[in-house]
């Protein structure tokens, strides 16, 4: 069984505790809201003639999620800025990085119910992703220096897609359509790294695409969001299929901490035939700024 059959296997098994695109937004909603949330992680740890041994080190993430919703009638229209950065500080290694994420989403829906809502819609997504700082798989060069992967717009992700929604509540939508996608890779030296051919820095691809999305709230203090996103490129075989998987349990301690568990998995035999697979753990702070 090859990596993407375990990850679809993966998915089956799991189809509750998956989400992709944006939850539906609220009938009761009319007109503009808004929501802005920024946090902050972080750890230290010090150490002077102590026998268990260890290694000082600093370490911080921060994370900020801006969402504007509007809806009148018929029509709906939500965007999404979420961004993510850490790093941490080894001794005798450096700073490193540890998080690194910029999104962009904006999300359109149509009730196709004429007198009452209707659970099926019609919609349109225009996302973007990529990161901020420079990238590196550390001591994995040939030589065992650090090997540079990524960087800003390096690569860089922007989808459209547009098709059938299905949205039986608030926390639940299901949605199928048809998409392209925009692959930059400003830096040349890394285009072979992610499927483009040497010297080039663009690609764009047209396909199926497919995503699930669901919230959950499992107790008094903990909640569940979860994504699952599909692109299947219409020149390439199935098995080729994009899949991008976010998984993220939250916990609140009180009005102002929390802690978190995130689980993402990545299939992109572009860049590799392995799955990707990324754990965070924390706790932090977080503001509601709006």
């Amino acid at each position: 069984m090859n990596k993407l059959s375990l990850l679809l296997l993966l998915l089956l098994s799991t189809t509750f505790t998956l989400q992709a695109q944006d939850v539906a937004i609220p009938d009761s909603l009319d007109g503009w809201d808004l929501s802005w949330v920024a946090g902050l992680n972080g750890s230290q740890a010090a150490y002077s003639n102590w026998s268990q041994g260890g290694i000082n080190n600093l370490a911080f993430t921060g994370n900020s999620a801006y969402t504007a919703a509007y809806k009148k009638e018929r029509f709906a229209y939500i965007f999404e800025l979420n961004t993510r950065y850490g790093q941490t500080k080894i001794e005798g290694e450096g700073v490193r990085k540890t998080d690194d994420r910029l999104s962009v989403r904006n999300r359109f829906l149509y009730d196709l119910g004429a007198d009452r809502q209707s659970d099926f819609k019609l919609f349109g997504n225009i996302n973007f992703r990529t990161q901020f700082a420079k990238g590196y798989e550390y001591g994995e060069a040939p030589d065992g220096s650090d090997l540079f992967i990524s960087e800003f717009m390096a690569p860089g992700y922007l989808s459209e897609n547009a098709g059938l929604a299905y949205v039986p509540s608030d926390n639940f939508s299901l949605e199928t359509g048809l998409g392209l996608q925009q692959t930059f890779v400003q830096n040349e030296s890394l285009s072979t790294l992610y499927g483009l051919d040497e010297g080039d820095t663009f690609r764009n691809e047209a396909g199926l695409t497919f995503a699930v999305a669901y919230d959950r709230t499992l107790g008094t203090n903990l909640s569940l969001s979860s994504s699952l996103e599909m692109f299947t490129n219409l020149n390439k075989a199935i098995s080729s299929t994009d899949v991008f998987v976010t998984n993220q349990f939250t916990g609140k301690i009180n009005d102002f901490m929390n802690a978190s568990l995130r689980l993402d998995f990545i299939y992109d035999d572009d860049y590799s035939k392995e799955l990707q697979v990324a754990q965070v753990l924390s706790v932090g702070v977080s503001f509601i700024l709006i």
